[in-house]
Order: C-alpha cells, then structure tokens, then sequence
C-alpha cells in the first residue's frame, strides 16, 4: 500500500502564563492510502491537536506533515484552501458544530460554495446525493434547523458535511463519544460504509478502545505528547508492547458480573504537561521504570514486525 500522509518530528507549543506547553512533542507515524488508523489515549494526551495540525487549523511549531507528495506545512492560504478539498474533519461535538440558524441543505452546501462551486443545480444534486448516503431524508430534512435533529442525526449531516466535496482523507475527532451507546454502533457502520463508497482514508481519534478496535487497520497510543506504540489492531489486542497500552486495555470494562475489575491499574494523575518528567514520560505511572527511565528518551523501535513501541523494557522482551 502507498504511503497518502506521512507526519514527521510534528511539534505543537502553546505560550501559557510565559511558559510553554507542549501538546504534542516529536511524533512521527504514517497513514497509507485506505487504511483507518486510530489514535487513542487519555484526555490532554494530544490527540486532537495532532489532527488539528495535521489538517493545518493549528499550525504546527514544527515538523512536516506530507499529504499525497506535498508538504502541507509550506503552503500558503488560496493553497491550502484548495487542497482543503482532499483534507476534512468530522467534529467531536456534533450539535455544537452545526450552526444553529442555518438549515441543514446550506450547512452541507456551504464547503461546495467555498469551494468555488457557483452552479445551484449542481450544489443541490449533491447535496441531496450525500444526504441519501448516509441516510436521510432530502425531502424532509433539507430545510429544517439542527435543533430538530437528535444528537446520532447531527452526526449524519456533520459526516455529509465533510464528504460532500468528496475528499480522500478525513479525521474523525471522536465522532461518536458525544452519542448515546445505543447509536454508536450506527455511526461506525455508517463510516465503514462511507469508507467503502468514497474510497476514504480516515484517522480515527477516540478514547475508548473498544471502539477504535471495531474500525482500525492499525492504533496509535498517544500519553501526554508522545506516541509510545504503533501496532497493528489485532496484535496491539492480543500483545500489546508498551506498559501504557496494556494498562489502558485492563481498563476497558466487561459486560460480565462474574469478572474481577483489574487490580493492577496505573495509580497517580498524569503529570502536567507543563513540566513532563525527564526521560520517558509514562515513568513515574509505570510499574517497569527503572533509573534509565528516568535518563534516557526512549526511542519507537520496532519490537515485534509491524509493532513499535517506545519503550526501555517493552513487553514483549
């Protein structure tokens, strides 16, 4: 498969109260053209500032985010604008991203008149056309307000929104976190489908892994800025590398009352990411940490094939 985007050394500061917080520190990772690569992690780990600076809505402090051979971080604004048809975002948040005094056929319409699409015809076909795909009704939706919508429903046209202009990758920022458990299922088939149809590529960005692992080629495990394992879905399941994944997937609750809650669960608040600790982060949470931890950046190797970790004593030694 052909490399679509490729991030490399992506940097991201923010000047707070004259010091600097470092969202998301040195991560590189590729995505290949039709994968769906999720990103998971706790809360302020940086996931959603990743996205953000790869889409460039936060421009990065530094780094090189290459999309399909062009170097997004070098473009100026009209460019940018225009490769923003091949680039979109599906927002956390579906109601709050919905402007609510505007109907739903000029909130799906508007990126196709940013766009440079002046034929109404032309603008009404497809968005009628997108709205059937991910199932609703034209007829009787088109010109209703957001507030008239569920919150599974606003999701729909926030996803019709992003794919009207038919783009080749899309970042899906927790799409289905804000949605009731019984409609998550409806939204992550319906973006496999989409997937399928559009010949989409997608970053998926959770904090449930249970989820990310019903729609994910590969996962990427963020914690407070760094990425510390990439794996394929089903080894990252069956053997994850780093201690921060395998503790992240002892959290992950079972339906079963006859099953004893982990025991062995990381203990502590993460640190602030105002002041990370020295060497690798995750060492004064994890249970392996030693005097190197504390010295010594780990670097991402590979450990196993196709699975990276960045780890002075990974599980799988």
């Amino acid at each position: 498969m052909s490399v679509l985007l490729s991030i490399e050394s992506l940097t991201v500061e923010y000047a707070v109260g004259g010091r600097t917080l470092s969202a998301v520190s040195d991560v590189s990772l590729t995505v290949d053209k039709g994968e769906t690569l999720g990103l998971v992690g706790e809360s302020g780990c940086g996931k959603s500032t990743l996205g953000r600076a790869v889409l460039q809505l936060r421009p990065p402090t530094g780094g090189k985010v290459t999309f399909d051979g062009t170097e997004l971080t070098t473009l100026d604004r009209e460019a940018m604008r225009r490769m923003r048809r091949r680039l979109q975002l599906i927002f956390q948040d579906p109601i709050a991203s919905l402007n609510p005094r505007r109907c739903i056929g000029d909130i799906i319409a508007e990126p196709l008149i940013i766009a440079g699409v002046t034929d109404k015809t032309e603008r009404d076909r497809k968005v009628r056309e997108v709205m059937i795909a991910v199932g609703l009704d034209p007829d009787n939706a088109i010109g209703r307000l957001p507030h008239e919508f569920s919150g599974g429903q606003c999701q729909r046209i926030s996803i019709a929104r992003a794919l009207i202009l038919e783009p080749e990758f899309v970042v899906c920022d927790e799409p289905v976190s804000a949605l009731d458990v019984s409609i998550r299922a409806q939204i992550l088939n319906l973006l496999e489908e989409m997937k399928r149809r559009y010949g989409l590529t997608l970053l998926f960005i959770a904090h449930d892994l249970a989820v990310v692992k019903a729609v994910s080629d590969r996962i990427a495990v963020m914690y407070l800025g760094k990425l510390c394992e990439l794996s394929p879905t089903e080894q990252l399941f069956k053997q994850p590398a780093h201690p921060y994944t395998a503790l992240l997937l002892e959290a992950i609750p079972v339906p079963d009352p006859t099953v004893k809650p982990a025991t062995n669960l990381v203990v502590g608040e993460p640190p602030s990411p105002l002041d990370p600790p020295s060497g690798c982060r995750f060492r004064t949470r994890c249970p392996r940490a030693d005097a190197r931890c504390a010295a010594e950046v780990p670097a991402l190797r590979e450990v196993a094939p196709g699975q990276f970790a960045a780890c002075h004593h990974p599980l799988t030694d």
